[in-house]
């Protein structure tokens, strides 16, 4: 052992041997004059202070620089500790000391003289440097006194040996010690004051870091007071609302929350509901009773409950089963559409013999813009004695819209066919979901997925809205959805629905629909029906042909609204209304012509055929052209085809290219010639596989030198081996042939049996050809046949030579 310091401390001398056993603190500073008292735990910890009980009753105290960490060198320990003396030591446990140490001296660690089993440390004692008490040390003081008052002020609570300690103690470097020990609560802060022994830089930065201290502990005051207001006065809230409820009660009034929720109860007694969605309403009105009025959740659930004693659980409306009643109201407000209406009348049948367990049908109308589908809905609620609710779907994204919104969220609601049904108030109302075909989907969900439990008879009686929460029956709710195109429905939910296609007018129908239901209407509403007007037929003709151009009647009605307007314009002005509007007063009214009908050639020509084509508001027919000219046998097709399209053309012409022997061309032509395909209105889109029969035509008319007849319409898809295959749109393609003025329509045969569905108006004055090979198309369609000219084997023709001697050849009707 060297040499031993000596330390005064209250008039004795201590002695401090030199090496000693070192024991460091996870996360406190021990101070010279202070006692502190330490729980050990660590084996090494534990080793060193029975080491020094068992020697000089003294210990090196450090802390160390990393708090909370267990294995430590000597490299993780502060220089500067403290020399204490262990005043007691209690044994806890075989694992644990509890210790009271005394602060005696500051050291500073020379050399660790051994590591293990515990730290042993070579000392020196460090004293304070002497110092003047003059005018800084005591301003520094008084300054450190009033921080001091601040803390007890702000409430810290601080124990009595410190308030004594704080009183009684007057040397400014122990006071400094003191203060840090108990007021600081950072660890370096600590081990800051402790390692300085100069007195004022000790006073300067302990005043700076209770500072620090004091300016964190103001504002967790503030926070604390302020909460603690908040609790305050929502306690004194509630504890006068108490109060002022059990007043009321004494004098035999309810406050406003009691009384809801009393009216809340008498209405779900009246209220027929299921056994879930009760026991849920229950729940929720109880709820309703322990919530204070202002809360916020209080409207949530108030709303909750309006919804859900709303909506129409069981009421519904009685059916009107008179087959015969019901078909007038059908025919008085649609013309024509026999099909819908008899599916109407064959639920209608069901449900008289079966009773009102029949599930609702859930159609689908397909059919271009303005043939009557929405209202076709509405003549349908109307002919069943039913209620009627129409909810767009057109551009709707959010799935929430269909099935409601989860409570959680602020603003929620159920989804609109729930809100439809609490609309009109009974369960079995014809629901009409217009636009299906124009759904959207983003990162919001899929609607039309959502739709696909709505419309699934076998799963709708037990629908989950979100917002609801309880299972709705939508077994009861007839269905009706309606769309322009079936191309862009889901196909799992196309599947679900019954499609009814509904096509477009024929000029006849048109004509009809405006003299029995369009003017009678317009006159009506423009407020001209007493002045008896009426319309020739050939001004609606007029209308129809030449300011219109549709599949339905929608134009029709605004044109003959704006032939009404001009009429009423013409009354109030004082000038005399006409009796009856014919086609020189509609050009008057309506100025000059907005369309011009598709018309066909003025006489044959070669290379041009007449097809018949689908569109989005009807049939229409399409002229197709074909050229050929010197070059090396490219093929260029023009007027914005599509695909589909194309790929016809390229089969046409590799269909007559492998009969081109039969057809008395020369092959050297092929290579020799490049080939144009165009169809006029090049600015329209164009596609599908159907227009093949009259490329075909168009071609072999090219090079044969054969005019195609004009007023021949075909259609059909082709096969390289030249079978004719079924098209679509029949009807339609039919009304286009007889609007352009054609006088035979050469079809495939596979068509045959959609004629039935044919009205027979529109077919009159059309000679049907059916077909089932495309050379009964060409015999048919050119204006004599390019099969019985003579082939000439063996011998090379140039194209000049073939024509004039082909043109030779030609008998006349008369020569004949």
């Amino acid at each position: 052992m060297g040499e031993e310091n000596i330390k005064k401390e209250n008039g004795f001398k201590i002695k401090i041997p030199e090496e000693l056993p070192l024991l460091a603190l996870k996360n406190s500073v021990v101070f010279p004059q202070l006692a502190t008292p330490l729980v050990i735990g660590r084996v090494k910890s534990i080793e060193a202070v029975k080491s020094a009980s068992r020697e000089h009753q003294i210990i090196v105290v450090t802390a160390q620089k990393e708090e909370g960490k267990e294995n430590i060198t000597k490299e993780d320990l502060y220089e500067i500790g403290t020399a204490c003396a262990i005043r007691q030591l209690v044994n806890v446990s075989p694992n644990e000391i509890k210790c009271i140490v005394e602060g005696i001296a500051r050291v500073r660690i020379k050399y660790f003289t051994q590591i293990d089993p515990y730290f042993r440390v070579f000392i020196e004692v460090l004293e304070d440097e002497p110092y003047e008490k003059d005018e800084e040390v005591e301003n520094l003081i008084t300054t450190i006194r009033m921080q001091v008052e601040k803390f007890i002020q702000l409430g810290i609570p601080l124990p009595t040996a410190f308030v004594v300690a704080a009183t009684n103690v007057n040397e400014p470097g122990v006071q400094a010690d003191l203060f840090a020990s108990y007021l600081l609560s950072n660890l370096k802060q600590k081990q800051e004051i402790l390692e300085k022994t100069n007195i004022k830089e000790k006073l300067k930065k302990l005043t700076e870091f209770l500072g620090e201290e004091l300016r964190k502990l103001e504002i967790q005051s503030q926070i604390r007071d302020k909460v603690q207001k908040e609790v305050g006065k929502t306690q004194r809230e509630y504890y006068l609302r108490q109060q002022l409820k059990a007043i009321k009660e004494e004098l035999g009034e309810y406050d406003e929350s009691i009384a809801l929720t009393r009216e809340l109860e008498k209405k779900l007694q009246k209220k027929n509901l299921p056994k879930e969605a009760r026991e849920k309403v229950e729940k929720e009105i109880k709820r309703l009773e322990t919530i204070p009025s202002t809360s916020p959740e209080y409207s949530y659930i108030r709303t909750y409950v309006d919804w859900m004693l709303e909506v129409p659980w069981t009421e519904k409306t009685e059916d009107t089963l008179d087959l015969e009643k019901a078909k007038k109201t059908l025919d008085d407000d649609h013309y024509d559409l026999e099909k819908v209406k008899e599916h109407i009348l064959d639920y209608l049948a069901v449900r008289k013999l079966k009773g009102s367990s029949t599930k609702g049908p859930i159609l689908c109308f397909v059919g271009p813009p303005g043939v009557g589908k929405t209202s076709l809905g509405q003549s349908i609620a109307k002919s069943l004695g039913r209620k009627f609710i129409r909810m767009s779907l057109g551009g709707i994204r959010d799935e929430a819209e269909i099935r409601g919104h989860r409570r959680t969220y602020v603003g929620a609601l159920p989804g609109r066919i729930i809100q439809g049904l609490a609309q009109v108030g009974v369960n079995n109302p014809v629901f009409m979901l217009d636009e299906i075909d124009k759904i959207g989907m983003d990162f919001r969900g899929d609607p039309s997925s959502a739709l696909l439990e709505v419309l699934d008879p076998e799963q709708n009686n037990s629908f989950r809205d979100h917002y609801l929460e309880v299972p709705y029956d939508l077994s009861n709710v007839m269905f009706i959805t309606t769309a322009n195109i079936l191309d862009t429905i889901h196909p799992a939910l196309r599947d679900r629905m019954e499609i009814i296609e509904i096509p477009g007018y024929s000029t006849e129908e048109k004509v009809h629909i405006a003299e029995k239901f369009l003017i009678p209407k317009q006159q009506k509403e423009q407020g001209i029906e007493k002045y008896n007007i009426k319309f020739k037929r050939e001004a609606i003709l007029l209308i129809i042909e030449e300011y219109t151009r549709e599949a339905g009647v929608r134009n029709l009605e605004r044109e003959i609204s704006n032939i009404c307007k001009k009429i009423a314009r013409n009354i109030v002005e004082g000038k005399k209304p006409p009796k009856l509007i014919t086609a020189k007063k509609v050009r008057e009214y309506l100025g000059v012509a907005r369309t011009q009908p598709s018309e066909i050639e003025d006489k044959n020509r070669v290379g041009v055929a007449t097809g018949l084509a689908y569109t989005p508001v009807g049939g229409d027919i399409i002229l197709i052209e074909s050229t050929k000219y010197k070059g090396s046998g490219n093929l260029i097709l023009t007027g914005k085809l599509g695909d589909v399209m194309q790929e016809s053309a390229k089969a046409a012409i590799s269909y007559v290219r492998s009969r081109a022997k039969e057809l008395g061309i020369n092959e050297d032509t092929f290579s020799k010639s490049d080939i144009h395909i165009h169809v006029p209105s090049g600015a329209v889109p164009k596609d599908g596989p159907s227009a093949g029969v009259a490329i075909t035509a168009s071609l072999v008319s090219t090079f044969t030198g054969i005019p195609v007849i004009r007023d021949v319409g075909m259609t059909g898809e082709i096969t390289l081996r030249g079978r004719v295959l079924p098209i679509g749109g029949l009807k339609e393609k039919l009304l286009a042939a007889k609007r352009a003025g054609l006088k035979k329509v050469i079809l495939p045969e596979k068509n045959k049996k959609d004629l039935e569905e044919v009205p027979q108006h529109i077919l009159k004055g059309l000679n049907l050809l059916f077909v089932n090979n495309i050379d009964e198309v060409i015999k048919n369609a050119l204006e004599r046949n390019p099969f019985i000219e003579e082939v000439v084997l063996g011998k090379e023709k140039d194209e000049d030579q073939m024509e004039v001697e082909k043109a030779s050849k030609i008998v006349s009707p008369l020569q004949a």
